[in-house]
């Protein structure tokens, strides 16, 4: 028969697991496995136990992305002939990267994809030494993931990333850095950057750019100017949540490969979660480098 492991965070949203837990390891049973559960009692207990279990021929999380984040990462430290492929229950208050990924937001029903589907071959992002799935951020917006309280996370959704997001609006810091991408260098100061691949952040779709593939070993790279008065702030924004980049207050690429210096510690947000503070931040795309399981026809 064949091994199942299915971790879980019992506290991610709204603890809705809790309620259908029977009916997913029912569909894992009924799907041919042998389900061993572990439900996460602390952080970054999914990651080493991914890394550290083996013997299983499916590992199944169930989390927001933070939760997924681990996992992958967990796998991305086994030998690449011992990974194999992850399957995700979205439970978290945004999911960006179950909508990348176009996964059901019924738990049921991506618990039979994760057992049903088929593994779609996932860029991964590694910076300094640490994987992420999605995003890799710094400057404004960017506590707002990992230091909104989980309570407000789990009673107002995306509401609460805007409402901790518009206090940081009057404070507003901006990072002088130096950057290398794609055999170009500049100098730049800037308010927010992320390297991404993902159609959605934050549960807006478009901000990461248009003809975002998962799998073509490339990320998304968008840097923010900082803006000299409210009108070019106002712009900026605009352009984030529509999509459309008419401002040249954006510097915008693709890349496999980004480099970015700073005279001083910069805090970095790894998949909405706090990564360090860095001086150096050097990103790679790890191309096609874990299967998440997928219904491949919506890819």
């Amino acid at each position: 028969m064949k091994k199942l492991l299915f971790i879980f965070n019992p506290h991610s949203g709204k603890g809705q697991i809790k309620n259908k837990l029977l009916q997913i390891v029912d569909i894992f049973v009924k799907a041919g496995y042998r389900v061993e559960i572990h439900p996460t009692q602390a952080p970054q207990e999914a990651r080493k136990m991914t890394a550290e279990r083996s013997g299983f021929d499916l590992v199944v999380c169930c989390g927001g992305d933070g939760t997924l984040d681990e996992v992958v990462s967990g796998m991305m430290r086994r030998p690449a002939e011992e990974r194999v492929a992850v399957g995700y229950i979205p439970a978290g208050s945004t999911n960006d990267f179950a909508t990348s990924l176009k996964l059901p937001k019924h738990m049921v029903k991506a618990a039979q994809v994760a057992v049903e589907g088929e593994p779609f071959p996932c860029d991964v992002g590694s910076m300094n030494g640490k994987y992420f799935v999605y995003i890799a951020a710094f400057g404004l917006f960017t506590e707002v993931s990992y230091g909104t309280p989980q309570q407000w996370k789990n009673l107002l959704g995306h509401a609460a990333y805007l409402l901790e997001g518009a206090k940081s609006l009057g404070s507003i810091k901006s990072y002088p850095m130096h950057v290398e991408c794609n055999g170009d260098s500049f100098d730049g100061e800037f308010i927010y950057g992320m390297v991404t691949n993902s159609t959605s952040v934050g549960g807006f779709k478009g901000m990461t750019g248009k003809d975002v593939q998962l799998d073509d070993g490339l990320f998304e790279v968008t840097l923010i100017q900082r803006p000299r008065n409210p009108i070019e702030l106002a712009e900026i924004l605009k352009c984030l949540t529509s999509g459309v980049d008419d401002t040249g207050l954006i510097y915008s690429a693709k890349t496999d490969h980004i480099r970015i210096l700073a005279p001083e510690p910069v805090a970095w947000t790894m998949d909405g979660e706090y990564g360090g503070d860095h001086v150096e931040a050097v990103i790679r795309n790890e191309k096609q480098a874990v299967g998440i399981m997928v219904e491949l026809s919506k890819i």
